[in-house]
């Protein structure tokens, strides 16, 4: 299982300055879109820093002189776990996103990302009986219940051995939206110790 990627969530249409524009503009855009920030690119289209609204407090002409320097980006291939890990260790609201030329197609914002972790309960269910157990695991959905409470996933029924339990219960603890992984599995072959004992 892998995290959904940053180029399944972003916002393509950004709206964007170049480092020349004025304060004027800046706060005219940010007011008529209704954002706290947008993204300075250069010539090439390339991120050069972000402006917020925070920054408009500072008297300075333009977005060149206005931004922070250098803009914490990511690619679309990322993580939407290592967006909002960057977004917590820098103290940002959005990131940029950018190709392999660092050219700018898109945006991420903490509201997208929490639109992901707070996915509805019957959807982490669907996902884990479907992408987890029954297509990677190759588990029927009738060996394991599966209940979800508020993002914490219930797995509970009997697996044919004991390796695969610790495989099913991380693998749903990767799937996005999950807070945690209560595992009530066991097993009827321990093939942990190599034996071939059968749990009683």
């Amino acid at each position: 299982m892998k995290h959904r990627k940053i180029g399944n969530v972003m916002t393509d249409d950004v709206v964007r300055v170049r480092s020349g524009a004025s304060f004027d503009e800046i706060d005219a855009l940010l007011s008529r879109h209704r954002i706290n920030g947008l993204p300075v690119v250069d010539e090439d289209d390339k991120v050069v820093g972000v402006v917020t609204g925070t920054d408009l407090s500072r008297p300075a002409p333009t977005a060149g002189q206005l931004m922070s320097r250098p803009a914490v980006t990511v690619r679309p291939q990322d993580s939407i776990v290592d967006a909002a890990r960057a977004m917590d260790r820098h103290r940002v609201e959005r990131l940029p996103v950018v190709d392999e030329e660092d050219r700018l197609i898109g945006i991420v914002t903490r509201r997208d990302l929490l639109r992901i972790f707070l996915r509805p309960d019957d959807e982490i269910r669907d996902e884990v009986i479907d992408e987890v157990l029954v297509r990677s695991l190759w588990i029927g959905p009738q060996s394991v219940a599966v209940t979800v409470t508020d993002g914490i996933v219930r797995l509970e029924g009997q697996l044919d051995r004991h390796s695969e339990i610790p495989i099913a219960v991380r693998m749903a603890g990767q799937v996005d939206g999950v807070v945690a992984v209560v595992d009530r599995l066991t097993y009827r072959i321990d093939d942990a110790v190599g034996r071939g004992g059968v749990r009683r």
